[in-house]
């Protein structure tokens, strides 16, 4: 199978490593630096227990390098890049070529879809996690199960995505309610991503600490009735107690949003708390603690420049 990786930092990069031994893989991505140390020295992938591996990828910062139809175009970009990315991919997927997100957030299919079409769009979500220690190496912070779906016409392929993806390390299964799982790692990124970014701490931080609880069940607990007034079930019982063991789980990871600012980007949050806010307003449900996560979290990027160090 032919994969490109569209938006290949941190999780991209990591995906598209394991995949390498069993599928033509190719990384586009527009950090320059990044894609110089992986096609100068390879792409270092560090595992949990310390140990590193060195992984020979195809690399671009043009999509426009890729000589070959692409089988599976796999998005990974930031939410606010979807649409740029769905569109630059387009160009590389063969005439039966699809699309997959395997993003945080809410929204990305549909922006997807706008660009090839909901029969060409697949969507997934995954429970690995990675961190960009530096160009050319990337840290394996968390793994857990990934799931795609998609159209039903599409069923022999999605399943052959299964085996490639099971087959490099990633285990993968499709599901029929991929709607829940999204909201489940939804909510769990609500819980997890802002507070990190705020407070510059690790996943496990978190979770330990009894004043960080406190914020994160507050937003999580909004999430959970928006979801129940949009009659969305969960993957899970108890939301708050979800969120503490994926911090747990993912202890040394750091959340793509610290990543972020850390970086001075811009980050995800109005796809994420943003996105609570906004379908909490149209419900009647109140949500503060993600109205507030998202207004320090844009204060915090507005300001970035001017930063003490």
């Amino acid at each position: 199978m032919k994969i490109a990786i569209i938006g290949a930092g941190a999780m991209g990069s990591l995906f598209g490593a394991m995949l390498s031994p069993v599928s033509d893989v190719y990384l586009i991505n527009h950090f320059k630096a990044h894609i110089q140390a992986i096609r100068e020295k390879g792409l270092k992938i560090e595992n949990s227990d310390g140990s590193v591996r060195t992984y020979s990828v195809f690399a671009a910062t043009d999509p426009g390098e890729v000589d070959e139809e692409i089988d599976l175009a796999v998005i990974f970009t930031k939410s606010y890049s979807t649409k740029a990315a769905a569109i630059s991919a387009k160009q590389l997927l063969g005439e039966k070529g699809l699309m997959i997100t395997l993003q945080n957030g809410l929204g990305n299919p549909e922006i997807i879809a706008d660009v090839v079409g909901m029969e060409r769009t697949l969507t997934g979500v995954t429970s690995h996690g990675a961190t960009l220690v530096c160009p050319g190496h990337i840290r394996h912070a968390g793994q857990g199960p990934t799931y795609i779906a998609g159209p039903s016409r599409h069923a022999d392929f999605l399943k052959q995505i299964a085996e490639t993806f099971t087959a490099g390390g990633i285990k993968v299964q499709v599901s029929e309610n991929i709607e829940t799982l999204i909201w489940g790692k939804l909510l769990v990124n609500v819980g997890i991503n802002a507070l990190a970014a705020i407070l510059r701490v690790p996943n496990g931080v978190l979770g330990k600490t009894p004043a960080c609880q406190k914020i994160m069940n507050s937003a999580v607990s909004e999430a959970e009735a928006v979801a129940h007034a949009l009659n969305i079930s969960l993957p899970y019982s108890n939301p708050p107690e979800q969120v503490r063991k994926v911090c747990a789980d993912t202890a040394a990871n750091r959340a793509s949003m610290l990543q972020d600012i850390l970086k001075r980007s811009c980050t995800e949050v109005a796809f994420i708390n943003g996105a609570i806010v906004k379908k909490g307003n149209a419900l009647g449900i109140p949500t503060p603690c993600n109205a507030f996560l998202c207004e320090i979290m844009e204060a915090l990027e507005a300001t970035s420049e001017n930063r003490c160090t």
